[in-house]
Order: C-alpha cells, then sequence, then structure tokens
C-alpha cells in the first residue's frame, strides 16, 4: 500500500522573530534541523520508504527534504515546484506578527491572513 507524507518545513530563523515569511526566502533555525532530524526519525522507526520529494522554492522547504532524504539514506531527488510555495503575505512579509496585531487589530489580522481576497493595505 502507498502512503502520502506530508511534513511542513522546520522552524525558520523569521519563526524565531515572530515574523510573517511568505515568499521571503529564509533559512531554517538550528532547532528547524533538528525537527527536521526528528521527522527523519520517525519516517525510519514507521518503515516509510520515500520514492518521491517535492518542495517549495524555498531553502526551509527544500532543506527540511533534504535532512529528512540524507538521515534515510535515500537518494531520491527534490523537485522544487512554486505552486508548493506558502502564502504571500505583500505588505505584511517581514512584519512582526505581535506588532502588526497591535498596530491594525487582530480582528483585521485574521481577515487579511486568512482571507482568499483581501490585501494587506501599506503599512
Amino acid at each position: 500500500m502507498s502512503s502520502l507524507v506530508l511534513v511542513r518545513h522546520g522552524k525558520n530563523l523569521w519563526n524565531l522573530e515572530n515574523r510573517f515569511t511568505g515568499w521571503t526566502d529564509v533559512s531554517l533555525s538550528k532547532e528547524g534541523e533538528k525537527e527536521a532530524k526528528l521527522a527523519a526519525k520517525i519516517l525510519l522507526e514507521k518503515n516509510i520508504k520515500i520514492d518521491f520529494a517535492y518542495s517549495s522554492i524555498f531553502r526551509r522547504a527544500f532543506d527540511t527534504g533534504k535532512i529528512i532524504l540524507e538521515r534515510s539514506n535515500n537518494e531520491t531527488v527534490i523537485e522544487k515546484d512554486w505552486r508548493l510555495n506558502e502564502r504571500h503575505y505583500g505588505n505584511l512579509q517581514g512584519l512582526n506578527k505581535a506588532e502588526t496585531a497591535s498596530r491594525y487589530g487582530n480582528d483585521q489580522l485574521l481577515k487579511w491572513r486568512r482571507s482568499f481576497k483581501k490585501k494587506a493595505s501599506k503599512t
């Protein structure tokens, strides 16, 4: 039986600063690298073999996959596709989440973050 395994990238440097990342290409933090190694360990323990690997174009996602595959002694090539990129946050990218919520209010921030149509105003 085949399985589909989805793994979110490990924590990145902007996660540590509580910033909106979106399409900004931010590296994994040390904690994010540890999370990827733990994911590899779990997949190995469950005897899950990876035949195909896909990633967004961002290094945080690619590096997470690379760590998992290397730890699994797996030579599968990761295919990057921009359609797997996380949401583009527009004017929110790079901003501190708490400061943005304080400035615009939690309700407005949720509208921007969860809507497919609402766009953040220029800050």
